[in-house]
């Protein structure tokens, strides 16, 4: 097994962090290896706001929920999709592109390319002996994100990245069975396979959870979701992404 894979399959959220901030050399460094992530048809369709000033950040960390790692780590990214600067090369060439950048199509390319440039980011600083941790509570309220960060048209944010220099490890979450995610040729077809590998995988983070908590949590995996899924949540954001001018057709 070779270092990048260790690096990979080491992974998890991190969300206790020194008070130790990241160099410029380091960011940058983490920047560079975000661009260097796949993009699709080389429309590079995001961007990235680096966040050092204190106050912002506790301001970003209100909006999450008052989740205290936003605002004690070593830098925060927060990545938005970004077809702002498709906009502008449209009024330099004198070509009106707007049609197709409010197609849910390039709309799918932005969080595409967004989400590959932040696993990037993710895994080296992961490899730099870093901990990260993905924070999608900024989106309990994109429009005073938006305002916060001064983001133009066509620019939506999507979530943060903590990172910065461990002060206490997590432990690992068991994922889902490789049969779960992995099918080959077609979808798994035989339900009662389907619901029997849950049911394992159930028991497994039911384990989890007990030895963790020293008893106090025997959470399932379905019954997480469902209690997660049966309400709502950010049902404003149809509504913002076309204030904001993308997948509106």
């Amino acid at each position: 097994m070779n270092p990048v894979i260790e690096t990979i399959l080491n992974h998890r959220s991190i969300r206790h962090f020194e008070d130790k901030q990241l160099t410029d050399e380091q960011i940058h460094t983490i920047v560079k290896c975000a661009q260097a992530a796949s993009t699709s048809s080389y429309m590079q369709a995001y961007s990235i706001i680096g966040i050092k000033d204190i106050e912002k950040k506790k301001k970003l960390a209100e909006i999450a929920g008052n989740q205290a790692y936003v605002e004690h780590n070593g830098h925060l990214f927060i990545f938005c999709a970004d077809l702002h600067r498709h906009e502008v090369a449209g009024e330099m060439e004198q070509v009106d592109v707007s049609t197709s950048l409010e197609s849910t199509e390039k709309f799918m390319v932005a969080l595409i390319d967004a989400t590959l440039a932040a696993q990037n980011a993710a895994l080296a600083a992961e490899s730099m002996g870093l901990g990260i941790c993905y924070i999608g509570g900024i989106r309990n309220n994109s429009e005073q994100v938006s305002e916060l960060l001064k983001l133009p048209n066509r620019v939506i944010p999507l979530f943060a990245l903590t990172v910065g220099y461990p002060a206490k490890m997590s432990g690992q979450k068991p994922r889902l069975p490789l049969t779960h995610i992995y099918h080959e040729e077609v979808y798994e077809q035989d339900q009662g396979h389907y619901k029997q590998l849950l049911n394992e995988y159930n028991e497994t983070i039911s384990q989890y959870y007990k030895e963790r908590t020293k008893g106090e949590r025997e959470d399932t995996w379905t019954g997480q979701m469902v209690n997660m899924l049966k309400v709502p949540k950010r049902m404003y954001m149809k509504e913002f992404v076309q204030k904001k001018g993308l997948d509106i057709k």
